[in-house]
């Protein structure tokens, strides 16, 4: 089960000139501004931007479903024919993310909160 789709994150090669673009789209400072992440909270959406995305094989913006068992849903997805991207990893507070990639090469993120 999932507790919906809250958060996109973006690949990034300019991290200085994507924060200026989303806080001119979204008309906010981010909430968080470090290196190696900035986030956006608007309108009950929050959007990442990731400096080290394409690095991690990320090749456009990946939707992260938030759900309460990242371990399940991730083996579920597998087991559905997907690839491996990210396995579950904790990326700060708690807060565990994955990716794969469904059969036409769609990146689909899921994110557990601690």
């Amino acid at each position: 089960m999932t507790a919906g789709l809250t958060t996109v994150v973006y690949p990034v090669k300019d991290l200085a000139r994507a924060k200026a673009v989303f806080s001119a789209l979204l008309e906010t400072e981010p909430y968080a501004d470090e290196p190696y992440y900035v986030g956006f909270k608007d309108a009950g959406q929050d959007v990442g931007l990731d400096p080290n995305g394409h690095a991690r094989g990320m090749t456009g913006p990946v939707p992260y479903w938030h759900v309460t068992d990242i371990r399940g849903r991730l083996d579920a997805l597998l087991a559905a024919g997907a690839e491996l991207v990210e396995d579950a990893h904790d990326v700060g507070g708690g807060r565990q993310i994955a990716s794969v990639k469904d059969a036409d090469g769609n990146h689909v993120g899921l994110m557990q909160d601690a």
